[in-house]
């Protein structure tokens, strides 16, 4: 049967579609800017005749129609990255959170998260009846091959993407075809805290290494002063429109890259139309799944890699926590721990965690002496390299725990200074004299 035979015979509503899950199966959704919202919507359509379906994905962008409290009993999440989509879910207690390293998740989705059916959202196929993954590979890859049952919702404003982005009609059992946009990330503004914090990076990174950028307004001012560096690259988990903005300019060419040279390497792209617009067929992007992408030993293979992540709050000792305000799930691991690693080991590598001093309108300081009760680690004391905020960078690196503790509590807001070295005094983390020349007792 020729492929495009085979494709029609496949179409089907939404409606339709979801008839192939069955209560107790296990199933895959992907996520960010390939959410399958109709697919979801259809889905929920069913609640009353399926119990207990368990929903693997990471991050889903929008409103899930399939956390709401109603859904109890016959939906639930198993969340390798939480959103807002699921966050009070996960937080009451009516879904799941795995923690878990992204280059991991296509590892235990074939060894202990086994599959029975993957909602996966695709571009037309090609002449020889390849769809792409779009705008995101990550897990979505792994998920086509091994589970039993595989929808598809094939959006012709889906861009089509290169690298190992592929999967053929013949793959699929269900096709729904739709014409939808895909959801943006409206980026927000920076100001001048930001543009600090970014001019200290900015120092770190030298003509010709290879960045790796979260999403957010720390990521977003560094990309924006780049402006004088040359031939820089790209190897990240997610490309934005700050990338896109950068190879504009000829700052980013890749030209120096010791893997991938001249290409941007990323595994889902986040952000707006114009950048989905501009990956389309762009031979530059090359998409992977995250087990490439986002593995410590080939982000390592970039010479002069430089990893830029955030933090929710930073311990005197070093310790990040990223995924949680306390007991309180906030987010995921990501693939913080793996750019940490990856370019730890990189040659001329430097891993840098970035975040504002303080929080909550200047109220509390996210330098800590202890993490809240309840956090978890993200990041160990001892992966820990460079720690920035407005006021500067602490180089923690083979350093010990005295050194630490006065190393952050330079780079802490002022305010909270003298707190922090009374603190670390009470941990025995510095001596008897404090730093700005006064005793302290026990008393």
């Amino acid at each position: 049967m020729a492929w495009i035979d085979d494709y029609k015979a496949k179409l089907c509503t939404a409606d339709e579609a979801v008839q192939v899950i069955q209560s107790g199966q296990r199933v895959y959704i992907s996520g960010n800017a390939a959410t399958p919202f109709p697919i979801l919507e259809a889905l929920a359509r069913r609640k009353d005749e399926l119990e207990n379906v368990e929903l693997v994905h990471v991050l889903l962008l929008g409103e899930d129609p399939l956390s709401r409290p109603e859904m109890e009993g016959h939906f639930r999440h198993n969340s390798l990255f939480v959103g807002p989509a699921d966050r009070e879910a996960v937080n009451s207690g009516r879904a799941d959170y795995v923690p878990i390293h992204l280059h991991e998740i296509p590892r235990i989705l074939r060894e202990k998260l086994p599959l029975d059916v993957a909602i996966v959202h695709l571009s037309p196929p090609d002449e020889h009846g390849f769809m792409s993954f779009g705008v995101e590979v990550m897990a979505s890859k792994v998920t086509v091959e091994t589970a039993k049952t595989i929808i598809a919702l094939v959006n012709d404003k889906m861009p089509r993407t290169h690298g190992d982005s592929f999967v053929h009609v013949s793959r699929v059992h269900k096709i729904v075809e739709v014409s939808m946009d895909l959801p943006e990330f409206r980026r927000g503004t920076f100001g001048e805290l930001e543009k600090k914090i970014a001019s200290y990076i900015t120092d770190l990174i030298d003509d010709g290494a290879t960045l790796q950028l979260g999403i957010g307004a720390i990521p977003d001012a560094v990309l924006a002063g780049l402006e004088g560096k040359r031939d820089l690259g790209v190897h990240t988990e997610m490309a934005s429109d700050g990338v896109m903005e950068a190879i504009e300019k000829g700052i980013i060419t890749g030209a120096r890259k010791t893997l991938h040279p001249g290409k941007v390497v990323s595994t889902f792209i986040l952000g707006s139309r114009k950048l989905y617009e501009f990956v389309d067929d762009n031979p530059v992007f090359e998409l992977h799944p995250v087990d490439y992408t986002n593995h410590p030993f080939i982000i390592a293979q970039n010479d002069n890699m430089v990893s830029i992540n955030s933090a929710l709050e930073v311990d005197l000792t070093g310790q990040v926590c990223s995924d949680s305000i306390g007991e309180y799930i906030y987010s995921g691991f990501g693939g913080q721990v793996d750019f940490v690693r990856g370019a730890a080991e990189s040659k001329g590598g430097k891993p840098i965690i970035a975040l504002p001093s303080t929080a909550k309108g200047g109220t509390i300081s996210r330098i800590v002496p202890y993490l809240k009760r309840g956090a978890g680690v993200v990041t160990s004391r001892a992966d820990v390299h460079y720690v920035v905020t407005e006021y500067g960078v602490a180089d923690l690196h083979g350093r010990n725990l005295r050194e630490r503790a006065r190393a952050l509590i330079e780079i802490a807001h002022p305010k909270f200074r003298e707190e922090l070295e009374r603190a670390a005094y009470e941990r025995k983390l510095l001596p008897k004299i404090f730093a700005v020349g006064k005793e302290l007792s026990k008393d």
